[in-house]
């Protein structure tokens, strides 16, 4: 077996080796089990305890700390905005925290139109900042407000424009990268040509690949998107564009570079780095294609009474050549309805005569003028007849019709009710000609388990988001939840797709992925792995060491532990009404890790993070404090009155301004201001207030005490000894 518990081999207790990684690194290393679980967990179900965390000063620093993991043998999960669904970025190593320092951006080269930033930058922070030059950086995730570089080339990140765009590696010229050991290598077309150590990774790279060339093209997808396993399928491709043809002879490490036939340096490894998921290395830095900003867009939104007939739409609707083409249903509808922040956007969307509103198709195109979009405008209207449409062509209306598409997602968790759409299957690619046939039947399989789901999709490219209704508390639904998890992986296989587009395959579809690749892909992404890492420091466990079907449902945030599932405390006396967020239970699950919190600009949420970039005062940081205080987590084997007196937790609410911006901004409605005051009226039922705080809660009487004698009010207050003592004490 290739996995090794490698801390278990290494003579030095575990403390002891983080210890001294703390003065090995100029950054922090946060080790304390509080600072460890707030990175536990990211956007997907999961939750498993890092053995610590760097946050490294910069990118020579986070070479530091990698250097040294390395010699020590401790496992390492390089991080940016924690954003990810499928669970990747949460392992048992340790965590390497690259979104908040090493954000530089370098100069932009006009003429070639490149960049080169650094990892934790985000997509959108790097748009704002070239966007003087007219050039942009096309991969739009969703969350691309706070999803970082480094993130999007490891999930090899596309969003609602890939079917123009392509997907990060269809944007990516070259990377700097780490390997487990420290070592630093650059990736580009040609680079084996110039250092030794990239040709020695490019052949040996080149002769699996080649080995395997018959399987790749058998059972790879054929699809726009694809995001399962290592990129074997560009490899090849790549040495084909070179002129590589089955049966020749890939040289050996020892013979001369000058003879290497020159497909070789047509070959980018920078690209199979992409969607890697931080196994085979750390990005340190990127270079980066740009495009031109179209001059003009235009964008039509659909409206439709039945959801089949808006997907049967997007085949005529492709040959108009539009840039997007995104799906919402009607759930996710409704529950923007609901939501005080995002209520307002549903006024944009078309309504059926005389029927309710059941999808909506939003159709945007881009181009050289206004002329041309308005050419493709006239011939999107030929084709969709009386489908009710509203036509966009000004920047603002289309940002807030787009703001609805981007929170899908997160609202999808104010579903009331113990069933809520789970992450799971959320990541199908299928050929848009037979969308419409895997949406019925995976609908009449859902339907058939006894639940339903909601989906929402880039129609344009087929990759079609689908989120069950599942119980994850609920054994019997954990059980459906992996059966449905195979049988949608089995039916995107058979209609010549795959179960992961874009959002990758972590913890919730490598279980899969041997079903899809077999046994002999499976082996050749292994060797893939050796060549890179060869001591499985990288993300352990993911990609190359899938767990069974079975650990699909294990290790989630409600029971990371098997058997030992974790809740609030039973029959707490709350004093706050928490009936808006389906009870006290779910005001405590209710954030979903999805991470607009960390956004930088743009609305309130969050003030401290904005201020800090800290994960720990994020929304999303506090809300995991107060999940893992309030449940007992961080205060195991203690009374209950230890769980609502925990100092850590206190200290990551300090910086709270209780703004209540979460409550309106998260598309969750996170309300962390409640939860705060909650935690704290708990703690004071076991641990009686401070004086100054007895006084700050009585601070209307006192100025009403105050302004009914002002005269003696200001006499006192303008006594200094007095006013000092106020000062002090208050």
């Amino acid at each position: 077996m290739m996995r090794l518990n490698v801390l278990q081999t290494n003579r030095t207790e575990p403390a002891e080796v983080l210890r001294g990684l703390a003065q090995a690194v100029e950054g922090e290393v946060r080790l304390g089990v509080h600072d460890r679980m707030l990175y536990a967990t990211d956007a997907s179900l999961y939750q498993v305890e890092p053995l610590g965390v760097v946050i490294p000063a910069s990118v020579e620093d986070a070479i530091r700390a990698i250097r040294y993991c390395g010699l020590q043998g401790v496992p390492m999960l390089p991080r940016g905005g924690g954003t990810s669904l499928a669970g990747q970025c949460t392992n048992r190593a340790v965590v390497l925290d690259l979104s908040s320092r090493c954000l530089n951006v370098g100069e932009v080269d006009v003429l070639r139109r490149t960049v080169e930033v650094e990892p934790g930058v985000t997509v959108d922070d790097l748009n704002d900042r070239i966007a003087r030059t007219g050039l942009f950086f096309a991969p739009d995730p969703a969350t691309s407000r706070h999803a970082n570089i480094g993130g999007c080339i490891g999930n090899n990140a596309a969003g609602a424009r890939s079917i123009l765009y392509g997907r990060t590696s269809e944007n990516l010229l070259g990377l700097r990268i780490a390997t487990a050991d420290g070592v630093e290598l650059a990736l580009f077309a040609g680079a084996s040509m110039e250092d030794a150590r990239v040709r020695s990774l490019t052949l040996r790279i080149c002769r699996i690949v080649a080995e395997h060339a018959a399987e790749i093209g058998a059972r790879f997808p054929k699809t726009v998107r694809r995001n399962a396993g290592y990129g074997l399928d560009m490899v090849l491709g790549q040495m084909r564009e070179g002129g590589w043809t089955p049966g020749a002879v890939i040289p050996s490490e020892s013979d001369a570079a000058s003879d290497d036939p020159g497909w070789i340096r047509n070959v980018n490894l920078a690209h199979l780095l992409c969607g890697s998921e931080g196994t085979l290395a750390v990005t340190l830095g990127a270079t980066l294609k740009l495009r031109p900003r179209p001059a003009a867009k235009g964008l039509a939104v659909l409206g439709f009474a039945d959801l089949d007939a808006s997907i049967a739409a997007v085949l005529p609707i492709l040959e108009t050549g539009p840039s997007a083409i995104e799906l919402l249903d009607d759930t996710v509808i409704d529950l923007a309805r609901a939501n005080a922040e995002y209520a307002r956007y549903v006024e944009l969307m078309p309504q059926p005569r005389g029927e309710p509103l059941r999808a909506v198709l939003y159709v945007e195109f881009s181009g050289e003028s206004a002329d041309a979009v308005e050419g493709k405008i006239a011939e999107l209207r030929r084709r969709i007849g009386e489908v009710p449409t509203q036509w966009h062509t000004d920047a603002a209306a289309m940002l807030n019709a787009w703001k609805l598409r981007k929170a899908g997602e997160p609202l999808l968790h104010g579903i009331a009710g113990h069933r809520k759409p789970i992450t799971f299957i959320e990541d199908n690619a299928i050929p848009v000609e037979r969308l419409s046939e895997f949406v019925r039947r995976l609908r009449a399989m859902v339907e058939s388990h006894g639940t339903r789901a909601a989906f929402y999709a880039h129609a344009s490219v087929g990759v079609l988001h689908v989120r069950p209704l599942v119980d994850i508390h609920d054994e019997d639904d954990r059980r459906m939840m992996r059966e449905i998890a195979v049988a949608t992986a089995d039916l995107a296989r058979e209609l010549g797709g795959v179960m992961s587009g874009e959002h990758g395959d972590g913890r919730v579809r490598g279980p899969l992925l041997e079903r899809y690749f077999g046994p002999d892909l499976m082996r050749a992404f292994r060797e893939v792995k050796r060549v890179f890492d060869p001591r499985n420091l990288l993300n352990p466990g993911n990609i190359v060491e899938p767990g069974a079907i079975e650990s699909i449902t294990s290790q989630l945030r409600v029971e990371p532990v098997p058997g030992r599932p974790i809740e609030p405390p039973s029959g707490v006396q709350t004093y706050f009404d928490y009936s808006d967020q389906h009870g006290f239970d779910g005001a405590v699950e209710m954030c979903n890790g999805a991470g607009v919190c960390r956004k930088k600009q743009g609305g309130t949420m969050c003030p401290s993070y904005m201020a800090t970039l800290d994960e720990r005062h994020s929304t999303r940081g506090r809300g995991n404090a107060l999940r893992l205080a309030i449940t007992g987590q961080l205060t195991p084997g203690q009374d209950e009155a230890a769980r609502w007196n925990d100092p850590e937790t206190m200290r990551t609410l300090d910086l709270c301004l209780s703004c209540k911006a979460c409550k309106t901004e998260c598309p969750s409605n996170v309300d962390i201001s409640r939860l705060k005051a909650e935690y704290t009226a708990q703690r004071y039922r076991t641990e009686p207030p401070s004086m100054a705080t007895r006084i700050m809660g009585a601070v209307r009487t006192l100025n009403r005490l105050g302004a009914a004698t002002p005269r003696l009010a200001n006499r006192a207050n303008a006594i200094a000894p007095v006013r000092a003592i106020i000062n002090r004490l208050f």
